[in-house]
């Protein structure tokens, strides 16, 4: 759009079925891509700088349904029917549901059933409330609960969610085989023995769902929508069946129609076996699973926001009711327990008392008295007999036995592989990355099928469905538990991105519902709900430990901000406590990379315990310099968390060096977590720098005074910054670059016959060798200067040898001199190094000053190795010395003593920042102090590991800039790595309780 704002209805094409083609801007080629919101879409968003700036033809994203009014998907009743399907499609309906209230009579079997309707509603209301807050992909429980609690929960609920279904498909093909067992041994066609017989069968039945589910998702759509329909006639068959009279042979097997006694003898529970509540529900509840099938589909969905929570709910009140209801047509037709002798009968005429639990039986001329003494088992039948027995047509619930278990099972076979596929693809667990690999033109997970192939295997040859039942129960809760409790976090972090489109949720219902799933796994089996939060917690620390790179929005993420700024919130209305202080530093290192050893002994400060922030100034006019800024904050961020460094960038862009920093010391912390110690490197080309140069860079040290930070100034001998070997290495890097490029496009001409490899290759490697000697014409000399350089500047990053930091404590700062280095002794890279005091004494004091000294070190509780007391400090230097720094100061000083009176006010007014001789006769004392000190300092400290020494202060407008850098520069020159350092005059130590 040609206007200073880019409008949406002039951005799209209404005709077009797909987005449209924008035109690239004149900017497009020179800034990084701004993908728009929804991701896919290859629409670029202008930045606001290239808005702001310069007027230009830009197009924008719109969504979708604005440009597309055709755009279709299936209706509600595809979610509602699919998730029906997965709920109902189990081994439970027709195998294990007479058992249920067989076990625990119809009223605790109505608890049974309304306690998973309980779980999967409140889960559901929370799925709901997750999926309509955005985009869900593939991967289910996965996805939701890794995008939402971030990837330390969802990697370790992933796995345990696939192999949760992976244990399924045993579970509904061991199902399916018992039922086929069941047949062949009423037809005495048993082939080895019944448990044999169910494992031979499983393993041939999930051969064949293998092969249909790597066929492609074509066939098992086609394969579901078949086994559906033969499971909803095969349901109500069973209805119309309770309603059919009852034949003797029946009745025998204890189906009496309905009958009100019937139904009030199977209220009270009678439990057998060993069986009880919790037994009987952890059995029951994979019947209640698949409520996740909606959120699997969302991306087919014409509208997800309003058909999943619709749909989901929908189909956990019809799946509810359907097994509510064919559970008590069940318990108001027949009996508990029967004899299936139809010579069980009671005489006409024959006078009996009915009494016992067979009362009901008894009123309709039934004796089964004897089972009273052995269980009977509805007339020694198992479960799926019962059901059979009860339908109009025996053969149907077969039919629909076979269908529902084969239906789950081939969900499960099809849903665990994309489960575990899409956590493979994130990459969390670099291990599964070969699961990853899909194929075809439908990315099949061929891989995965084949583990929760082997997988299934393994668990149906237990051939136990009782067993194997339990172990999908507590995985399944597991899952529902972390998704009720993402749907809590999520709305407790109360961050602006979560504004779900359904609206009937609660945040504590869902709290609720994430307690109530983990009671419910430990009162089924505690051990097994144990080893299952083992396992979750293995794999959070795991996750957690290797620190994937994603960033995936989560709230854990939100509530971790949250915390932040009520944390420091709180600590603002806490006055400050010397027993509270810690260092929390502002280090001047431009970018992070170029003067790490600054940056390594400001982490050793700081560690994980106290705030570092890594600033770089950009000096020039600012519409140069912002885009600078811009550009180097997050790349600078990024490479500081890739080293491990606890720090923070930041970066201002200002027409000098001193007063960015200056706006840095006054603009940056927040609260109590606000740097109080600036630190620096030493400005070691001063005397060949310009005088702004060198007057910016003191009046960086007055403005920290005057800001009554702390001060540290580090020089070593090779120099800090290596910004230009960074440089050269990324130069080198990027041209190796370019002859791989090179050298595959050579490869390509080559394999379509129009040049050789061999003989390109090496003129391009000459090419790349010329370039190089061109563009980097460094001497031997030059490379031996370099490496030394790269070596001493990563010295801090290495573990320290046996030695000695020596602290010269020349004045009562506040403590900051002692406390800065004993921390450094207290970190691993310096264990070895023992701590030497010095300090200033006085001719004949020295034992005196030496056990004061060492009262107020065990006062502070501070440890060190030796305390030395120069008693000969206040000495005038040995003249090579004073020759040293009077050749230092030469260039800048007046001479204006030796001049007539006119001349040196001249000279004085045209350079006013020159040292003069009445200067340097105020300032001799301290002078000599800062050139004495460097004696004493190579005399005693030459073999340090790293000295600390008390930096001098130069008064404002009395100090010339030159002779303060003079003092600095004689005072720490051939000597080890070495940090003045100068505390705000605050203290930092106490030796109060």
């Amino acid at each position: 759009t040609e206007s200073d704002e880019p409008t949406l209805n002039d951005a799209y094409d209404r005709i077009g079925d797909e987005p449209p083609n924008y035109e690239e801007t004149s900017f497009s080629e020179h800034r990084a891509v701004r993908p728009s919101v929804v991701s896919g879409n290859r629409a670029v968003r202008p930045s606001l700088q290239e808005l702001h700036d310069v007027f230009q033809k830009v197009s924008v994203w719109c969504p979708p349904h604005l440009y597309n009014p055709l755009y279709t998907h299936p209706p509600l009743h595809t979610t509602c029917l699919y998730v029906c399907l997965n709920i109902l499609g189990g081994v439970m309906l027709f195998i294990r549901l007479s058992w249920v209230f067989g076990q625990g009579r119809r009223g605790l079997g109505i608890v049974v059933i309304a306690l998973s309707c309980v779980v999967t509603t409140v889960t559901g209301l929370s799925m709901s409330a997750i999926c309509t807050n955005g985009v869900v992909r593939g991967g289910g429980a996965y996805y939701l609960i890794s995008r939402s609690l971030g990837p330390e929960f969802g990697g370790s609920i992933g796995l345990i969610f696939a192999f949760a279904n992976a244990v399924a498909v045993a579970m509904y093909v061991v199902g399916f085989a018992e039922t086929v067992v069941d047949l062949l041994k009423e037809n005495n066609a048993i082939m080895i023995d019944e448990l044999n017989d169910i494992r031979i069968i499983g393993c041939i039945s999930v051969v064949l769902l293998l092969g249909i589910s790597v066929a492609g998702m074509e066939w098992e759509a086609k394969a579901q929508i078949g086994l559906l329909i033969i499971l909803l006639v095969a349901i109500v068959n069973v209805f119309v069946g309770t309603g059919i009279p009852a034949s003797t042979d029946k009745k025998s097997k204890g189906f009496f129609n309905y009958d009100a006694k019937i139904f009030m003898e199977n209220l009270p529970p009678d439990f057998r076996d060993g069986e009880t509540f919790f037994s009987v529900f952890a059995i029951f509840f994979p019947a209640a699973t698949g409520i996740l099938a909606g959120a699997n589909i969302s991306g087919d969905l014409k509208d997800p926001q309003d058909a999943l929570p619709k749909g989901t709910l929908l189909a956990i009140l019809i799946t509810g009711v359907t097994y509510l209801g064919v559970a008590l047509c069940v318990s108001a037709t027949v009996v508990r327990d029967a004899t299936g002798n139809i010579n069980d009968t009671i005489a006409t005429g024959m006078d009996m008392f009915c009494n016992g639990t067979n009362t009901a039986a008894c009123e309709q001329g039934w004796n089964f008295s004897s089972c009273e003494v052995s269980s009977c088992k509805f007339g020694s039948m198992n479960n799926f007999q019962v059901m059979t027995m009860v339908s109009g047509f025996g053969p149907l619930i077969t039919a629909g036995t076979f269908s529902a278990t084969l239906s789950s099972a081939l969900a499960s076979l099809v849903s665990a592989p994309k489960v575990f596929q899409a956590l493979c693809k994130d990459n969390i667990y670099t291990a599964l990355k070969f699961f990853a690999k899909g194929h075809g033109k439908n990315n099949e997970p061929i891989r995965g099928y084949v583990l929760t192939f082997i997988i299934a295997v393994a668990f149906i040859i237990i051939a136990d469905l009782n067993v194997i039942a339990p172990i999908i129960s507590n995985f399944f809760l597991a899952s529902y538990a972390l998704i009720n409790f993402s749907c809590f976090h999520a709305s407790y972090a109360k961050s602006p991105g979560w504004r779900p489109a359904y609206r009937y949720y609660n945040m504590w219902l869902s709290l609720f519902g994430a307690v109530l799933c983990c009671g419910v796994m430990f009162v089924i089996n505690w051990w097994a709900a144990l080893l299952t939060y083992a396992i979750e917690i293995f794999l959070y620390v795991y996750v957690t430990v290797k620190k994937p790179n994603v960033n995936w929005g989560s709230s854990t993420q939100a509530v971790t901000f949250v915390s932040a700024v009520n944390n420091a919130l709180s600590l603002t209305g806490v006055e400050d406590h010397v027993k509270n202080f810690r260092p929390q530093c502002m280090v001047l290192t431009g970018a992070p990379k170029n003067r790490p050893a600054l940056l390594d002994l400001a982490h050793c400060f700081t560690k994980n315990y106290g705030l570092c922030l890594t600033c770089e100034v950009f000096v020039g006019p600012r519409t140069e310099t912002l885009t600078d800024v811009n550009a180097e904050m997050e790349k600078n961020q990024m490479w500081l968390n890739k080293k491990k460094r606890k720090a923070f960038y930041a970066a201002v862009a200002c027409d000098s060096f001193r007063q960015g920093t200056e706006n840095l010391m006054q603009a940056s912390g927040l609260g109590r977590l606000k740097p109080n110690i600036l630190m620096m490197g030493f400005k070691k080309d001063w005397r060949t720098a310009d005088t702004a140069g060198v007057q910016s860079y003191v009046g960086v040290l007055h403005d920290a005074f005057d800001f009554e930070y702390g001060t540290v100034v580090l020089r070593m001998n090779q120099g800090l910054d290596i910004s230009h070997i960074i440089k050269a290495q990324e130069e080198m890097e990027r041209e190796a670059q370019e002859q791989k490029d090179l050298e595959k496009e050579e490869l390509a001409e080559e394999n379509k016959g129009k040049s050789i490899f061999r003989k390109s290759r090496n003129l391009s490697t000459q090419g790349l060798t010329s370039r190089a000697s061109v563009t980097t014409p460094q001497s031997p000399q030059v490379v031996v200067v370099n490496e030394r350089l790269v070596s001493t500047s990563t010295q801090f990053q290495r573990k320290q040898g046996k030695g000695t930091i020596d602290v010269w404590w020349m004045f009562d700062d506040g403590g900051l001199t002692l406390l800065l280095p004993y921390i450094l002794t207290t970190r691993k890279k310096f264990k070895d190094c023992k701590m030497r005091i010095f300090i200033a004494g006085q001719p004949g004091r020295v034992e005196q000053d030496r056990h004061e000294m060492k009262s107020l070190l065990e006062k502070f509780r501070i440890k060190y190795a030796d305390i030395h007391v120069i008693d000969d400090i206040t000495q005038n230097p040995n003249s090579n010395s004073w020759k040293m720094f009077e050749d230092m100061i030469e260039p800048f000083r007046l001479h204006e003593g030796s001049k007539s009176t006119t001349l040196a006010e001249a000279l004085r007014k045209d350079n006013p920042w020159k040292i003069s001789d009445a200067e340097l006769d105020t300032f001799e004392e301290k002078t000599n102090l800062q050139v004495r000190l460097n004696e004493l300092l190579q005399e005693n400290s030459r073999a340090a590991n790293l000295i600390i020494v008390s930096m001098p202060i130069a008064r404002l407008g009395s100090v010339s800039d030159h002779l303060y850098m003079a003092w600095l520069d004689i005072l720490t020159k051939n000597l080890p790595p070495t940090m003045l350092i100068r505390g705000n005059h605050k203290s930092v130590l106490t030796f109060y309780s």
